[in-house]
């Protein structure tokens, strides 16, 4: 290393969060950001400000989603430690979704300018920056292609077997604990519709429940 080459920031665990996964690079950024803790319920983003902060979740969860004219939500994500979110508006845009905690939280909260002098010390995350904008670009291309081109069982059954974890019984389980409120807003669609889907997939003895969480017994059928 020359004396002109920048060197990369020494990394440390994170403040609060010393056993969450992260890449050596974002664990290096993590320590650049504000620790600061909120409660459930607290709305960190709203759809259409302009920001330059990133959240960075050290633990609890936050949702990202927005809300319609006629005052249904779409949720379009639930992430947890390790994940961060805010780095869309980034560019100076609007925030392209409000942000908000399922449970109490704790985030790194790192600004715009702070994060340009990281790129610039530690150019590696700046690849994971750009494999994290396209991961989530082709999340939201799939979703608009499942809400064209599926019912909402069919949209249904798509999220139940993405969320769903096997078990050594052979069925599997969602470890998110989701209301039908919840599964409502992730698939852009009415409670009641929820309601009456689930309900006819646990007379058929297709999917259960287990201390809260959604247990599917087997396959779930093609259509419904």
């Amino acid at each position: 290393m020359t004396l002109d080459t920048p060197r990369p920031p020494a990394v440390r665990a994170p403040p609060d969060a010393p056993d969450v996964p992260m890449s050596p690079a974002l664990r290096g950024l993590a320590c650049l950001g504000d620790v600061r803790r909120y409660r459930k319920g607290t709305i960190l983003i709203e759809e259409g400000d302009r920001g330059e902060t990133l959240y960075l979740i050290l633990s609890g969860r936050l949702r990202a989603y927005s809300v319609a004219t006629n005052g249904r939500e779409v949720t379009y994500g639930v992430y947890g430690p390790g994940e961060y979110l805010g780095e869309m508006s980034l560019d100076g845009g609007v925030r392209c979704a409000s942000v908000e905690t399922v449970e109490a939280s704790t985030c790194a909260v790192v600004g715009r300018e702070a994060l340009r002098g990281y790129l610039a010390q530690c150019p590696d995350f700046a690849f994971e920056l750009l494999a994290k904008v396209i991961r989530r670009a082709r999340s939201a291309t799939l979703s608009t292609k499942h809400l064209a081109l599926n019912d909402v069982y069919g949209r249904l059954k798509i999220l139940l077997e993405s969320l769903a974890r096997p078990l050594p019984s052979g069925a599997s389980r969602i470890e998110e604990r989701l209301t039908h409120q919840d599964l409502a807003r992730r698939l852009g669609c009415s409670r009641e519709m929820v309601s009456r889907v689930m309900k006819d997939l646990e007379n058929g003895g297709y999917v259960g429940t287990d201390a809260g969480r959604i247990v599917l017994n087997g396959v779930l059928p093609a259509r419904w």
